[in-house]
């Protein structure tokens, strides 16, 4: 089994920076991909960003793209979402999720965190 551990959420101004952090335990090893989603009140869970185990292959989604960007440093079992240029409807709770099969872009998430909020503030 992962264990997933996300920090870095709080409250920021329009336009500010967060930086979310993803720490995975456990079963570490085993994880192929990494991927971030968030929900925001009243909404669907929706895809933010995924990278593979390398770091060598990222996906973004549209609403985010030129804003946040997904990476990975192995050396510290870390996955990081840099969020840039935060808009109000930026404003969700942030999950990190695991895929434990060699697919890419994957499909499915075998193991989420608890998530950690992001409220961006005008």
């Amino acid at each position: 089994q992962v264990r997933l551990v996300e920090s870095g959420g709080g409250l920021v101004q329009a336009g500010g920076s967060l930086r979310l952090s993803c720490a995975p335990s456990g079963r570490a090893f085993s994880w192929y991909s990494m991927g971030w989603f968030r929900q925001a009140p009243g909404k669907e869970r929706e895809f933010v960003a995924a990278i593979n185990r390398s770091g060598g292959s990222t996906l973004h989604a549209d609403s985010v793209k030129g804003r946040f960007t997904i990476s990975i440093d192995n050396a510290k079992n870390m996955v990081y979402l840099q969020t840039n240029s935060l808009k109000l409807e930026d404003t969700a709770v942030y999950y990190c999720a695991a895929a434990m099969r060699d697919d890419w872009p994957p499909y499915d998430y075998n193991y989420w965190g608890q998530g950690t909020q992001v409220t961006v503030s005008s």
